[in-house]
């Protein structure tokens, strides 16, 4: 069982730069047709950038790639993206000793939803990310604590974040800008909750790869 290294750490970053850049459009019309329709390019833009300071100022250590992605988020992300993905990842830099165990995979999802609700006020059935990192954090769990490798975590994890993602279709918005649309909310996807399956899938193909 390959325990998440550094070189895992920056390979997901490398992914997701890559899936959330090919999936830009579709994560901006989901966002157009329930918020401000920035989503997509944000979070492509995002990412480009974490990649670009990567290859600029290699971190040492998986804590070090959380810490990076967190503050590239935050300077150069609008809209809710930034703020939200930034707080989570710097919480699971937070998390994060040494290489990652199936254990561990777990802790850091949770880590970084408590910095999500720290920073968001949300909770399930909001049609938030919320609803994505719920149950991927008890699919984690359960996987670490059936004996999983860390790989098996993460793919767990990606798989339930992408039918939270779905779950979120029928949801009415209670929360963000999504909720200023009332019953008009109910139908769609939520793009934050999809880009989370997003990342945590690139995450799950990155540990694939690694072992």
């Amino acid at each position: 069982m390959t325990n998440l290294d550094v070189e895992w750490a920056k390979d997901w970053m490398r992914r997701s730069s890559a899936l959330l850049t090919e999936r830009r459009m579709e994560l901006i019309d989901l966002d157009r047709a329930i918020g401000d329709g920035d989503h997509g390019e944000n979070m492509a833009r995002g990412f480009t950038f974490v990649v670009q300071r990567l290859d600029e100022n290699p971190p040492e250590d998986v804590a070090g790639v959380f810490k990076l992605v967190a503050q590239t988020l935050m300077s150069k992300v609008g809209g809710a993206a930034g703020p939200l993905y930034g707080t989570a990842f710097m919480r699971a830099a937070k998390a994060a000793e040494g290489d990652l165990d199936a254990a561990s995979v777990a802790d850091i999802c949770a880590a970084a939803l408590e910095g999500i609700v720290a920073r968001g006020k949300a909770t399930t059935g909001e049609k938030t990310m919320v609803d994505a990192w719920t149950p991927a954090i008890a699919a984690a769990r359960a996987a670490a604590e059936a004996g999983q490798s860390p790989a098996e975590a993460l793919r767990a994890a990606a798989d339930a974040a992408a039918k939270g993602a779905e779950e979120t279709i029928p949801m009415q918005a209670t929360k963000g800008r999504a909720s200023y649309l009332g019953e008009r909310s109910i139908g769609h996807q939520d793009p934050g909750a999809t880009s989370t399956s997003y990342l945590l899938g690139a995450a799950a193909d990155a540990a694939e790869a690694a072992n």
